[in-house]
């Protein structure tokens, strides 16, 4: 059982991209309508998936550098990390069967 943690621009390098865990990276912002629906899939594939994936939200109103960095051009975004590397990358809400297939190549 996982939950999904907050993650900072301080903290992306260490908890993302030294991971040795595929880890998925919610960008998103409160004024966000598509983040909104698109969070209870997130925490409920952390519920199913915690043993074997890091999931964390990056919230871009007060973390500018990494999406800059990571090329976030919208809202939300989601990214998957193996071995510190983007391997996936949605963007805008999508259903959970979408992000369970992406997984499923890499767990």
């Amino acid at each position: 059982m996982g939950a999904v943690t907050a993650v900072t621009d301080a903290d992306f390098a260490e908890v993302v991209l030294k991971s040795a865990k595929l880890v998925v990276v919610d960008y998103w912002a409160d004024w966000c309508q598509p983040c909104k629906q698109l969070s209870p899939i997130i925490e409920e594939l952390a519920g199913e998936l915690g043993d074997k994936v890091t999931f964390v939200k990056m919230d871009t109103n007060t973390n500018t550098n990494t999406p800059i960095q990571q090329g976030i051009m919208s809202l939300p975004t989601i990214q998957v990390f193996v071995g510190g590397e983007v391997v996936k990358q949605f963007v805008g809400a999508k259903p959970k069967a979408t992000f369970v297939k992406a997984l499923d190549e890499y767990l």
